[in-house]
Formats: C-alpha cells, structure tokens, sequence
C-alpha cells in the first residue's frame, strides 16, 4: 500500500518507489507535517520539537501550553488566523469582512486509483498502474468551511500530487482571498531556491538563489502563467548537483495567474507554498458552493536534479499529455510565419507546399494571416473566416491541394482574443474584457475575450469546429498574445473571472479534443508564455519560444529541460541570418538544437540553395531514426548555463545500450583549453563504441574522464555522437 494510516498516532504515511512524505493529526486537531525525504519506515513524530518561543502565539485550546505554536510548528494546510504569522495557504474573509478562520481535522479517506479534478487538468493514473489517492477533510465550525486535502501517489513514478477542494457548507456567504495548493514545512536545513525566469523570446532562464531570511516569491500576475517565471520551482540543498545530493519539486498544473514563495523563518525554518495568485482574486462563496486549487505535482530526489528532473518526464509524458499523439511522434511540419509573415496568397501557398513535399516533410502549417481582413496584425482577431480573395480558394480547396502534394494542413489560430477593427467586436463589445467608460491598455493592439462567460465559449468552440469541419485540418496552432489586463466581465463577480477564465479555456479544449481527437493541438502564448502543465493536458506540446535563434535555444531548452521532457517541445530549424537575432549560425546547430524536442522548420523553402535542401532531407531522415530516444529516454544535462564554452545534452534509451550525444561550442578562442564531453548513466563495466567513427570507451573511465571534442573551426559548431554499448 502506498498509503498507510496508523490509528494510534493519527499519522499518514505515503510511501513511494524512493521516497516517504508524512503527516499527523494530532491531539489539537491540526495537522502537522512530519518528513518528506528518501524512503524509510517507522514513524517520525519524534522529529516535533515544542519550546516556549517568544511572541508566537497558542491556539486556545493548548490550554495555555506555550510550547504549542503554530508559528513555529511544521504544518500540512497552514491558515491565516491561527498564530501562524508565516506564509499560510488559505486565507478567508466572512459576509461580515472578517478574516481569519481556523481548522481541524475531522476525518479521511484511502482509496484506489488517482483522484481527478472537476474542471481542472490533473495528473491521472494508466490502466493497470499502481495510485492511491488520500483525502483528508478539515472543517471550521464558526464559518461551516470545509476543506478536503487531496494526495495522489504514483509510487512508481516517486510522483506525489496535492490539490484542494474548498466548499462554504454554511448559510452564509465568504470569500476565498487566498489559496494554494501546496506546502512544505522544513524544520532546518539550508536550501537554494531554483527558478526559470525570462521574458518573451528569452523564456524559462534557469536561476539559483541561497535562501536568506525573508520570502523569496516569483509568480504571474497576467492571468498567464507567463514568459517571466514558469509555475515550477525547486528547493535544493546548497551541494545538490547534477547526479548528487537532495531535491524538492513543485510544478503547477494550471495556466493562469501563480505564486510560489519560500520562506526563511526566524527560526531558520523553511516553508515552500505554491498556489493561485492573488491578484485580482477575491472568489466568493455561496451557501453549497466550493472553489478547487489547481493541482500540484510534487517529487523528491536524493540523486540530485537529473534524476527530479526524469521523474518529471515520465510524469508529463505519461499522466499529463493524453490522447492520440502522446506516446507518438510528431509530425515535422513546416511553418508559414517566417517564411511569409502576412504576405502571402494561395499560390504562394501551394509553391512552398511543393517545396516542403520535396524536402521529405510532413505537413504545411499556414500560420497568421489566412482570414478575413487579416494582413496585420491590427485587426480582425474573432472573425475565423478563411479570406478566400486573398487565398484564392476557400480553405476545404486549398487543404485540398496540399493534401494531394502528400502534406497533411495544420493552421494558427488565436481563439481567446479579439480586434476591435473586427465584426465580432462590432456585434459584441461587451465579450471584451474592457471596464466601462474607460480606455482599455492594448497588447498587441488587442482585447482578451471574456470566457467566464457561457456565451463567448460557445461562440468559440462553435467557430474553431466550423474551421475543422469544413477542411481537413489536422493540427491546430492555438496562440496567445497578450496579458490579461483588464479583469472586469458583464455576467461574472469580478473577483471570480481571472479563476473562471481558466475554467472556461480548459472546458473549450476539452471539448475540442473530443469531438476532434484525431487533430493535434499545439500550444502557444507569444511561445513559451503559457508552457505549464495544464496546457499539456490538452495540448501535447508547445511551442517553446518565438525565439527561434539556435544558440539563445540552448539556454531557453536547458531551463525547460528540468520539468519538462523533450516530447512537447516545439522547436523548428529558422532562417540564417536569425529573424528575432541576426545571428548567423550554420545549419547543421540549427538542426542539432531543434531535433531535441517536436522537431520541424520555420523557413522559406523557396530561398533555400540545392545543397542547403540535401541537407535538410537528411536531416529529417536522421531525425526519423533518432526520434524514438529523444521522445523516451533518459534526458541527461551534461553543461550548466554558466559555461560559456559549449552546451552539451545526451539522451539515453531505457535499457542504457544506446546513447545520442549533441553538443554546440559557443565562441571559439585562440588556442582556447581541451573541451571534454562526460555521457552519463551508460551501463557501468560495458563498453561503448562510437558508431561514426568506431571508436571503443569503457563506460565507467567514459563516465568519469570523459572524450576529447574535436577543437571547433568557428563559433557556434553543432556534433552528434552516437554510442552503441557493446554485448
């Protein structure tokens, strides 16, 4: 079982393949947290220690027991209004205006299979594998709340999740002010905190930061989990590494607004919570109402980053994508944007299909540009009617055409926005999220729909499954280019709508995906301003970054590397000069950077020299062989961000007999030192032989001494090694 329940003590114990997470209900009623760490048994309770601390106040109930304080004692589901001063979880707010409430434990339940979550992604169980779900309610009598702990395990993936389920079971109404999902209570220990900051076309840049005493918060405030900071942190020990010492995760699994902050105490305690932003949120509950807190996916590893990070792969790639294409790999498409940006007709079309069938790919997608009135990017956003004048065709005719070159058609579009240059504005300004009588800041010079409201989903998914129907659309680019700025909705309680919003987007793709499984949707938000694991739920990959310069990639995918896997990464081959850089990088790099990941090109075909298209067919037909390890092996980082010398990543299959090997110099020097390539995770007392060159390492002296690169002509050279072990 990997849930266990010890009836004396009140303490739950929830074991996985290598790790074990406790907590107790104690005497009080509250619920302590106990460990969470590398896998052991017994029971940790004489891990409390109780003393009398200055100005840290006793619940009444301690019957004046000044060692009792829950501003110093390790908790589960810390509230605001208990004594707790520290970052709590949840806080509330009576019909009345007053905060505070306090809970206690009431009861719980064990049982099989993952939990789900109604309206929300989460992480699910497969068929035939091992997860327990434990929920454990807490209620508060003065206010009748009551509050149900969620906790999945899949202890064969070291995989823990928790969510929270509030509901108002009283007579009046309170508002839910505050609300996370997630907490960790670390009684000592000195920990760095990891995060992926960025901005657009520099996403998910990797950060480490000693603790110091204070709170240490990153979030999104833009009702997008953001270009700024990804929903994922880690709390590491100072001497954690690559392959040593110990880690904690936390990734959302929501697409809107987050937080997450780490907090030194006066005490030297740390405490990690991850949750809902709360800005702009103030969610009210009526009498039988109830609010969910996105999921999250915590996992521990005592091996340091890269083995938390392959617990998260697997996670993604097997309980979080779903359908058709998960355990698939995905089509190489060629993508219109900058090959042809807005400028572009039917024929233009049909000569880059042809171009792109030559060059072995699979499938054309058109981006931005193809419907009515659409030739900036100023207007008509709402209106998903195929512009046939400029098409030449309408879209079933066209998709046609390319169908019959041997391409399959993918399209862009960006449902969740609107032009005021548009019909639909026209026809429905008040679908715009827009206050009255007030002049709406523009991003992008665009409106963000409303989909707190019935109404403008319908319109939505009515619209994107128009487009479905009358062609043979096989893939839908789904974008997202703007923040959210103004939260003000004509139907919903404002303090609801930046919560429903994302309610209403997921129930539109859920829908979508299954009335039309067969179609693969691509993610994106300006690139990687919406890569989260609830957008992987319903989209299995996105698209990483506009940013398609190959050496800014390599930091952009080193930072995505550590909580999500290659397989729903979009990346693509673009243009030398760079269009968003300038950079001229050769095109062997260019390859070398996007196969690790979806894989495709981002380019006119048209401008391309004979020798540069020779290239590209063997590229793609390498990729064919390679793809199978890039989408499910092991995923090794073999470089840190602050080498400036080169970049190097190598992908393992399962059984350790074959290794992929890239790496990019950077800038080359004169006379600059040796560079040594270290593989990891190889089979140890084998060998390895390189099979381009033939050459034969024993895996352990591999491992630790490493091989000799090549010394590099140029700035910017990409290598491939591939190892076979040896029987």
């Amino acid at each position: 079982m990997s849930v266990e329940y010890d009836i004396t003590t009140r303490i739950f114990t929830l074991h996985t393949k290598n790790s074990t997470y406790q907590m107790q209900a104690d005497s009080l009623g509250y619920l302590l947290h106990l460990y969470y760490g590398r896998k052991t048994k017994g029971l940790t309770d004489w891990a409390l220690a109780f003393s009398d601390r200055g100005f840290s106040g006793n619940p009444y109930d301690s019957s004046n027991d000044r060692t009792y304080s829950l501003d110093v004692l390790p908790q589960e589901f810390p509230v605001q209004g208990t004594g707790d001063y520290r970052n709590t979880m949840l806080e509330v707010r009576n019909d009345k205006g007053v905060y505070g409430c306090d809970l206690h434990y009431f009861g719980h339940e064990i049982s099989e299979g993952k939990y789900s979550l109604h309206g929300l992604p989460a992480v699910y169980a497969n068929p035939n594998e091992e997860a327990q779900t434990l929920t454990i309610t807490l209620i508060n009598e003065r206010l009748n709340i009551n509050v149900k702990l969620l906790y999945g395990v899949l202890p064969d993936k070291d995989i823990i999740t928790r969510s929270i389920i509030v509901k108002n079971e009283g007579k009046n109404p309170f508002t839910v002010m505050k609300l996370c999902s997630s907490c960790l209570d670390f009684t000592h220990g000195s920990f760095d905190m990891i995060t992926f900051h960025g901005r657009h076309m520099m996403e998910k840049q990797f950060d480490r930061q000693r603790l110091h005493h204070g709170s240490h918060v990153i979030g999104s405030r833009r009702g997008m989990s953001s270009h700024q900071y990804n929903p994922f942190v880690i709390l590491a020990e100072h001497d954690t590494a690559e392959n040593s010492g110990r880690c904690w995760g936390m990734q959302f699994v929501y697409s809107g607004g987050f937080e997450a902050a780490a907090e030194l105490d006066q005490y030297n305690q740390t405490r990690l919570i991850m949750g809902l932003s709360q800005e702009k949120f103030s969610y009210e509950l009526e009498p039988g109402e109830k609010i969910i807190g996105p999921e999250v996916i915590m996992t521990f590893s005592d091996e340091g980053l890269s083995k938390l990070s392959q617990n998260y792969h697997e996670c993604i790639k097997k309980n979080i994508c779903r359908g058709k294409f998960r355990d698939l790999t995905r089509p190489i498409v060629l993508n219109t944007w900058e090959a042809l940006y807005f400028d572009f007709n039917g024929k233009k079309i049909l000569e880059i299909a042809e171009e792109a069938r030559k060059l072995k790919v699979d499938m054309l997608v058109l981006d931005d540009g193809w419907f009515i009135n659409r030739n900036n990017d100023n207007r008509a956003l709402g209106d998903w009617i195929a512009d046939e004048a400029k098409l030449g065709f309408n879209l079933g005719e066209l998709v046609k055409y390319v169908n019959k070159l041997g391409l399959k058609f993918g399209l862009w579009v960006e449902p969740e926005m609107i032009s005021e240059n548009s019909r639909l504005y026209h026809e429905h300004p008040e679908w715009a999220m827009i206050i009255p009588d007030d002049k709406p800041v523009l991003g992008r010079n665009q409106l963000v729909l409303d989909l707190s409201r019935h109404d403008v989903r319908e319109y939505i998914f009515n619209s994107v499954s128009k487009l479905l129907e009358q062609a043979d659309i096989e893939y839908l680019k789904w974008d997202y280019n703007r923040s959210i700025n103004e939260v003000f909705s004509h139907k919903t309680n404002n303090g609801k709508v930046i919560y429903d919003y994302m309610l209403g987007l997921y129930e539109i793709l859920e829908r979508i995906n299954k009335r039309y499984p067969d179609v693969l949707i691509e993610g994106c938000a300006g690139g990687g301003g919406r890569f989260d694991a609830g957008m992987l739920y319903y989209t299995p990959q996105i698209w990483c970054s506009d940013n398609t310069d190959a050496i800014d990639l390599l930091k952009i995918h080193y930072g995505t590397s550590y909580g999500y896997p290659a397989i729903v990464v979009s990346a693509h081959v673009s243009s030398s000069s760079n269009h968003q850089t300038g950079r001229f990088t050769p095109l062997k790099t260019r390859y070398t950077v996007a196969m690790s990941g979806t894989f495709g090109y981002e380019l006119n075909p048209l401008t391309l020299s004979n020798d540069e298209k020779n290239e590209i067919i063997s590229q793609i037909e390498q990729y064919r062989k390679d793809s199978a390890i890039i989408s499910d092996g092991l995923y090794y980082r073999l470089s840190n961000p602050e080498n400036e010398t080169f970049c190097a990543w190598e992908y393992l299959s399962r059984d350790g007999s074959v290794a992929l090997i890239n790496v990019v110099v950077l800038l080359n020097h004169g006379n600059m030192p040796q560079i040594y390539i270290t593989p990891r995770g190889l089979t140890s007392g084998t060998f390895y032989r390189d099979i381009e060159n033939g050459k034969i390492y024993a895996s352990d002296a591999l491992m630790d001494s490493g091989f000799p690169l090549k010394m590099p002509k140029s700035d910017f050279e990409g290598y491939t090694f591939r190892l076979e072990r040896l029987s």
